[in-house]
């Protein structure tokens, strides 16, 4: 499943691929900041905490999400 999706439509789980970037990334938070939303990704292919990163993204970013994964 491949959408293209704004910043509000996404949440913690999705894997998408970020403007600019061929690779997927997994969110691990979603927050409301000051003109746009702050995601903390990390690389899909790794589960380790210190490979995570912020990112702020207007509202009218668009993203491309191809699934989900399980949060623990």
């Amino acid at each position: 499943m491949e959408d293209h999706v704004l910043p509000g439509d996404i949440s913690a789980g999705d894997l998408i691929t970020l403007p600019g970037s061929t690779d997927t990334v997994e969110v691990r938070t979603v927050r409301l900041g000051q003109g746009g939303f702050i995601l903390t990704v990390r690389p899909a292919s790794t589960s380790s905490p210190g490979a995570e990163h912020t990112v702020t993204l207007t509202t009218k970013t668009r993203l491309l999400r191809h699934g989900r994964v399980p949060i623990s």
